[in-house]
């Protein structure tokens, strides 16, 4: 890929950045701006070279939500930008691209309200184009999706990678050939769309400790009683795992009826409760294997944490903050807690992306990053 870095000549061009500002909200308010800050590195590059910039981004799945919300908080970092609130192809829009001066920053509004966005429709992605001169691609936790403002429009402009993408990358190949011994953690749910990992660190690290959501499928795999726990629909494939050495399973769990909860074994679950987090014990467990780690990679957390149920996945990435292993940790309910808990800087990279990294650490690129290249 070339880099943001590899560009001649910045000055009055306009740059289509697209960056993903898909944040936590909870009542129109930001409960995390990790996403946001993670942008501002290539805004103040391009903007410091004498570029145009023109932000894309979306918010939400639903096609309506705006991104005002997020606009007020970036202007807290870029006081002078200007959020575009008309349709993409308005009048008011182009009258407003087109009178823009050298530095300026402005954002166009939520770009998956646009049908063609989605569906990476190529005369979408013409249309967008003709606002720039040159396209940048900072929206990692994006580029796992073949969507207009992240492939198509590569076919319109040159284009390149901003430096958060370059970091992403970087940071996650060393995944790829990590020092030993290497734990990986994964939590989280959704079990088929991580077996693809699952199979390829049960051989590449030196153990896999499996938490949230998906611990359940392997009890059930076992036979155990799982209750009201969330498990895959029918049976997921995991008992050809349970004879790989490095598997690693929670030793004890927090099941639930009502507000009663009881720390127990996974086999002592009964029916009508549900399992909600990994057992103080599995903690103990493991913050030995951080211990002596030399590499971490971590994605997903381990409880239901929006519940209520974070407090073992609070204490596990404290663990990770004091180990000396170096650390990647992904997933944007684990990112948000790591922002609560305000260790970032003790964590050796923190990644934007949730399906994104997943995808990249499987397959080693993705859509948005191949049509760079």
């Amino acid at each position: 890929m070339k880099s943001i870095k590899d560009i001649e000549v910045l000055k009055g061009k306009r740059v289509l950045v697209r960056v993903d500002f898909n944040v936590p909200m909870k009542d129109g308010k930001i409960l995390d701006d990790f996403r946001i800050k993670a942008a501002l590195p290539t805004i103040e590059y391009l903007k410091k070279k004498g570029a145009i910039v023109i932000l894309m981004a979306h918010i939400g799945d639903d096609a309506v939500s705006s991104l005002k919300p997020v606009s007020i908080r970036l202007k807290k970092y870029l006081p002078n930008l200007n959020f575009i609130e008309s349709t993409i192809f308005s009048d008011e829009t182009k009258k407003i691209i087109f009178s823009l001066k050298n530095g300026d920053v402005s954002m166009l509004e939520n770009i998956r309200r646009e049908i063609g966005e989605k569906k990476n429709s190529p005369s979408f992605a013409r249309g967008i184009s003709r606002y720039g001169d040159i396209y940048v691609n900072d929206a990692f936790s994006v580029s796992h999706r073949a969507h207009a403002s992240v492939v198509g429009i590569t076919k319109c402009l040159p284009s390149y990678a901003g430096l958060q993408l370059i970091d992403e990358v970087n940071e996650l190949s060393k995944a790829f050939s990590p020092k030993h011994p290497f734990l990986f953690i994964l939590g989280g749910s959704k079990f088929e769309t991580k077996i693809p990992l699952i199979k390829k660190f049960l051989r590449d690290a030196d153990e896999v400790f499996i938490g949230g959501a998906i611990a359940n499928d392997f009890f059930k795999g076992k036979g155990y009683e799982v209750g009201t726990s969330l498990v895959s629909d029918g049976i997921a494939p995991v008992k050809s795992f349970f004879k790989n050495k490095n598997l690693i399973l929670p030793i004890d769990v927090v099941a639930v009826k009502g507000s009663t909860a009881r720390n127990i074994k996974p086999d002592e679950v009964q029916s009508d409760e549900s399992i909600l987090d990994i057992g103080k014990n599995t903690v103990e467990l493991l913050d030995g294997l951080i211990q002596k780690a030399s590499f971490i990679l971590w994605n997903g957390p381990l409880g239901k944490y929006e519940s209520g149920f974070g407090s073992a996945t609070e204490k596990v990435l404290k663990s990770i903050a004091k180990s000396k292993a170096n650390s990647i940790v992904g997933g944007g309910d684990t990112v948000s807690l790591i922002t609560k808990l305000k260790i970032g800087d003790k964590i050796g990279f923190v990644s934007t992306g949730g399906g994104a990294t997943l995808d990249f650490l499987a397959k080693g690129t993705l859509p948005g990053i191949k049509a760079l290249k």
